[in-house]
C-alpha cells in the first residue's frame, strides 16, 4: 500500500533547502567560480555524492551526452563536496570523461548560494542508512549543497541555471544541450 504523505527525510530537506535555492546564482549572475580562461563554455553539475543514487543517475546520464556537451565546444565538470579519494573513486565507478572536483568546505558551493547545513532530525536520518558523511566530506559532515546545474559563458555569466530543492530532480540533458545550442 502506497501513501501519498513524503518521507520524513524529504519532508526535513526539503524544510532545510527551501530558502537556501531562492538564495542561489541565477542568470546572468557572473559565475563566483569556476571561471573559464579557454575557448570553451562550461558546463558546471553540482553537487554529486556517490552514496546519492541520484547523483549517481545524474552522472550517468550525463556521461551518455559526454560527447553531444563536447561538440557544442562545451566542458563538462562535477563538483562534489567529497573528499579528492572518494571523488576519484566516483570517476572511475561511472568511468566518467570528465572531471569530478572536490569542494571540501563547500567553499564553491557557498559562493553559488548552494550550500545548506542539515537538520538534526535528517542528519539522524543519514547516520542511520549508514552514510559517513564525517569521513567522506573532509569533517563537514552536517553541510550538504543543493543539486544544481550551470551553463557558464567563456566570459563567467552564468546563461541557465536548474537548481531545485527536491534533491530527486535534476537537469535534463535535453535542457542543457538546448541552453549550450543558445550561446552558439
Amino acid at each position: 500500500m502506497s501513501s501519498s504523505r513524503p518521507q520524513p527525510e524529504r519532508a526535513c530537506w526539503w524544510r532545510a533547502t527551501a530558502c537556501v535555492a531562492q538564495r542561489s546564482a541565477r542568470t546572468p549572475d557572473q559565475s563566483p567560480a569556476l571561471r573559464s580562461t579557454t575557448c570553451a563554455n562550461r558546463l558546471c553539475r553540482s553537487p554529486t555524492n556517490d552514496w546519492c543514487p541520484y547523483c549517481n543517475i545524474a552522472l550517468r546520464s550525463l556521461q551518455q551526452h559526454h560527447d553531444a556537451i563536447a561538440a557544442r565546444c562545451a566542458r563538462l565538470v562535477a563538483v562534489s563536496p567529497q573528499i579528492p579519494e572518494e571523488s576519484l573513486s566516483l570517476t572511475e565507478k561511472h568511468q566518467l570523461a570528465f572531471h569530478v572536483l572536490s569542494d571540501i568546505g563547500l567553499d564553491t558551493a557557498k559562493q553559488y548560494g548552494l550550500a545548506f547545513d542539515l537538520p538534526g532530525d535528517l542528519a539522524a536520518v543519514y547516520d542511520r542508512l549508514g552514510f559517513d558523511l564525517q569521513r567522506v566530506n573532509g569533517g563537514h559532515a552536517r553541510t550538504l549543497p543543493l543539486p544544481a546545474t550551470y551553463v557558464i559563458d567563456r566570459a563567467g555569466t552564468i546563461r541557465w541555471a536548474f537548481v531545485d530543492t527536491d534533491y530527486t530532480r535534476r537537469a535534463e540533458p535535453a535542457d542543457i544541450l538546448t541552453a549550450l545550442d543558445a550561446l552558439r
